[in-house]
């Protein structure tokens, strides 16, 4: 129980990118979202949560910036709190991060993660699919988003039952507030009006860019059932549009990395 009872942890991101959390969402409904994959990072200082999701057995996608400890990762999850039956504990055999991630622009922000076993398909432990290579999402199409990160714009509160919102995906020029914003590799979510939906990042910390960082980054942003993006980074005041990782684009890369690490 001890490995649950999550705690912020410090470390020095830019304040644009920043690891999200979910506010203006709601409780989803237990195993409704059987590819959610919860994220035990272990610090030298205590531990950090991402989300990630289940594409075969033994891969989940996450986010490359959820990378500073030993995962553990958790399948079939709805209370992290609680030893629920339908969960799954699984060791990583091996981080793989996109091999051209910058830490600093946060372009290709995205990491498979080759489990130690193979997960056990449930009603609660289910894979979802991933786009063609090159698919489009749509603007204005309306995507979910799901995590167990920090659910309150101001203040601190990590939930511990899985959260979720669902988000507008908007035309590339509604993120030019980002300046190392790619369209062809990353989406813009999240519409400005509804400031108080978002995969939200926390704000620095002390004035500075060391910041508590614990959220839902690296999970999926899902459009008509399919993994579209990679919750990835924002503003630090947690105002929409958010950044996500345009999961299309690594199609390619995704899946030759796993074929070459099969068993």
């Amino acid at each position: 129980m001890q490995l649950l009872l999550l705690l912020p942890m410090a470390f020095f991101l830019p304040p644009w990118a920043l690891a999200g959390w979910i506010t203006g969402g709601k409780e989803a409904r237990a195993h409704s979202k059987p590819y959610m994959a919860f994220l035990n990072i272990s610090m030298k200082h205590g531990h950090k949560r991402c989300g990630g999701f289940l594409i075969q057995k033994d891969f989940v996608l996450t986010a490359a910036h959820c990378d500073p400890g030993k995962i553990m990762v958790y399948l079939g999850a709805h209370n992290v709190t609680k030893r629920e039956r339908s969960q799954q504990r699984l060791a990583v055999r091996r981080k793989i991060p996109h091999p051209k991630y910058n830490n600093k622009t946060w372009e290709n922000d995205l990491m498979l993660l080759k489990l130690k076993g193979k997960a056990k398909l449930t009603k609660a432990v289910q894979l979802v699919p991933l786009p063609e290579a090159g698919e489009e999402v749509m603007p204005r199409d309306i995507c979910n988003v799901a995590g167990w990160g920090n659910t309150r714009a101001r203040g601190f509160s990590l939930p511990s039952t899985l959260q979720e919102v669902n988000l507008k995906v908007l035309k590339a020029d509604r993120c030019t507030r980002y300046p190392q914003f790619v369209p062809t590799s990353m989406l813009c979510v999240g519409d400005p009006r509804e400031v108080e939906k978002s995969s939200f990042q926390l704000g620095p910390a002390g004035g500075d860019t060391e910041t508590l960082s614990c959220g839902d980054s690296g999970g999926p942003l899902v459009c008509d059932g399919t993994a579209q993006g990679i919750v990835s980074f924002g503003k630090d005041d947690g105002s929409p549009p958010r950044v996500f990782t345009r999961v299309s684009a690594y199609i390619p890369w995704i899946k030759k990395t796993m074929r070459k690490l099969q068993d």
